[in-house]
């Protein structure tokens, strides 16, 4: 073997021992010709330059932030932040390899992964990007026919059965599978009660105000937007149906991991170190909001997205309330580990909406995904700790509990279902 490529392999087979050992501890660091910084002697990231897609959306904010701050340049890489024009446009790319890594939808990777809602192709998840701070949106229209939450809803679409146009974002993503299990929680169907439609989030508030839709779900700024553009209010936030419910993710596919997988972990410790600084103050947080609100990124008014950043609700139906649950990007590692059990809950929903033909072996899917090794290097490196159990419990807004013991019953458990 040539001497440089047994050199750089056995630095990397000491990181990664050294990373085991440590746990999520902090690794040791040391300085690098560049002013990067790289784990207990490893080798330098593959690629030094990394484009990063997003869409304008609050929960882009730790892969802006990345860049903004420096974070990147704290592990040698240059992050450049791309921004998209739908969730469409994100898949191809990344499918592609025009973008080397993405801010995208949890279930987009996984519908990929699945060879659902587009091309199949292997993927990689290697961090969590945010828990919360997505909503459901009605229009004022079903507000004057007595409709302000998923009971009212439920009363209309039974007494007055008609054409009612939802829109989510991506038919495999997590606005979809929060819209779906909201409305099935509520006794209607998503699948034939009405009639559902994707629309890029950007675009939600212009679709609602010309009318093409009811509701939606979306991320932030978009709900707050249609309440302060007075077109409609919100009927539910994600953390109603699911408290600390994952939602974007750094994506990849599994070739670019391969290929670069020091530049992997690279990113995804300088995100994290960029989601612990937003959480870590309100005035970062209210920084982070006056950056992202700028034309190159959300470009929306910066009250918009900052009020809901710091937990502060208001639903257009004269209620307000601080939300303990709105959007955290780290919350002590808590946000940013790719449970296990979270990839595979959106494998379960797209079963039970008929997305997925059969039962995929569940877990084994999720480990392929979840790159839990790459992220336990980044979490060394970036002094995270790292959660007792790949696994979280959580009940969700219908008593059910969701632990990842037994996705296939779990799938086939629900009363409203179009498997």
């Amino acid at each position: 073997m040539d001497k440089k490529l047994h050199d750089t392999d056995l630095s990397r087979r000491g990181f990664l021992r050294r990373s085991a050992a440590l746990g999520g501890g902090a690794a040791l660091v040391s300085a690098v010709p560049g002013g990067g910084v790289f784990a207990a002697g490893s080798d330098a990231p593959e690629k030094r330059e990394v484009r990063i897609g997003f869409i304008p959306l609050t929960d882009c904010a730790s892969v802006v932030m990345a860049a903004v701050q420096k974070f990147d340049e704290k592990y040698g890489i240059k992050i450049i932040a791309s921004k998209e024009a739908s969730w469409a446009a994100v898949r191809d790319k990344l499918v592609n390899g025009e973008l080397d890594a993405a801010h995208v939808l949890y279930g987009l990777v996984y519908g990929v992964q699945m060879g659902i809602g587009g091309p199949k192709k292997d993927m990689a998840v290697l961090m969590t990007l945010n828990h919360n701070g997505q909503a459901i949106t009605l229009s004022n229209k079903l507000k004057g026919q007595g409709a302000t939450d998923g009971v009212g809803l439920k009363k209309l679409i039974a007494s007055k059965p008609g054409d009612y146009t939802f829109a989510q974002t991506f038919p495999t993503g997590t606005h979809a599978m929060w819209l779906y299990y909201w409305l099935a929680a509520h006794d209607i169907n998503p699948m034939m009660d009405v009639k559902v439609i994707t629309v890029p989030p950007p675009q939600m508030v212009a679709n609602m105000r010309v009318g093409n839709m009811d509701g939606y779900c979306v991320g932030e700024p978009w709900n707050n937007r249609a309440i302060v553009d007075g077109i409609g209010f919100t009927a539910a936030t994600t953390q109603d149906i699911w408290v600390d419910h994952p939602e974007k993710v750094l994506g990849t596919t599994a070739e670019f991991v391969q290929k670069n997988p020091n530049t992997a972990r690279a990113m995804t410790a300088a995100i994290l170190d960029a989601g612990r600084w937003i959480d870590a103050t309100m005035a970062n947080r209210q920084r982070t909001a006056e950056t992202i609100a700028q034309k190159s990124y959300v470009n929306t008014d910066m009250d918009v997205i900052l009020a809901r950043m710091l937990g502060r609700y208001q639903n257009g139906l004269g209620k307000s309330w601080d939300d303990k649950n709105a959007m955290k990007f780290f919350n002590d590692g808590a946000v940013t580990f790719p449970y296990l059990s979270d990839g595979m809950w959106f494998l379960t929903q797209h079963r039970r909406w008929g997305l997925l033909k059969s039962d995929p072996d569940y877990l084994a899917v999720a480990k392929a995904v979840n790159r839990i090794d790459i992220y336990r290097q980044a979490a060394a490196a970036a002094g995270v700790s790292m959660p007792k159990s790949d696994m979280r419990t959580s009940k969700l807004i219908d008593g059910v509990v969701w632990d990842g013991r037994d996705p296939k019953k779990y799938a086939g458990s629900f009363k409203v279902n179009t498997a």
